[in-house]
């Protein structure tokens, strides 16, 4: 649910959302369809720690600490979550 919340929150931030699209390749169909998808989720998590600023930034709009979504990053690599 993190990492979903992390995805709408990213989204809906104009500069984050065109930045991640630009540095994945993935169009905004397939983006809508694979939304859900474990792999797509961690893609974006890490792509959010590779920044710090969209970190925090995103952390805070999802009402968790930066670690939280470090965490499901790791789980959903493991497929925990």
């Amino acid at each position: 649910m993190i990492a979903l919340a992390a995805l709408a929150a990213t989204l809906g931030c104009e500069r984050r959302a065109q930045r991640f699209i630009d540095l994945t390749g993935i169009g905004t169909d397939e983006l809508r369809r694979r939304a859900g998808e474990p792999d797509l989720l961690a893609a974006l998590l890490r792509f959010l720690e590779a920044h710090e600023p969209d970190l925090l930034e995103v952390a805070e709009a999802v009402g968790v600490k930066p670690e939280m979504l470090v965490e499901a990053r790791r789980q959903l690599e493991e497929g925990h979550a």
